[in-house]
């Protein structure tokens, strides 16, 4: 059963921040024990993970920005994924 749905709102968790880090020439979510180095298709949804963007406006915005490819089920199946590390909490509007 999916958890994510597109009504919702993805927030970052708390103890995780979100940044370009240059000595990795990544994305990366940073938390007390540590660090997470993302991929580039996981760094362009974690930066329009905002609190207050909606799945359904993430997956527009990207759709915009990389027009022709439907990302919807690879979005989804990132948010489900980063949900499920306890990355993100996803809210009602």
């Amino acid at each position: 059963m999916s958890v994510i749905s597109e009504d919702m709102v993805p927030v970052l968790a708390r103890h995780y921040r979100f940044q370009f880090e240059p000595a990795q020439q990544a994305y990366v979510l940073l938390y007390p024990e540590g660090m997470v180095k993302l991929g580039a298709s996981a760094g362009e949804i974690m930066k329009r993970v905002n609190g207050t963007a909606t799945v359904s406006s993430i997956i527009a915005d990207l759709q915009a920005a990389y027009p022709g490819v439907d990302l919807r089920a690879d979005v989804i199946d990132f948010l489900e994924h980063a949900h499920g590390k306890g990355w993100i909490h996803a809210k009602r509007p």
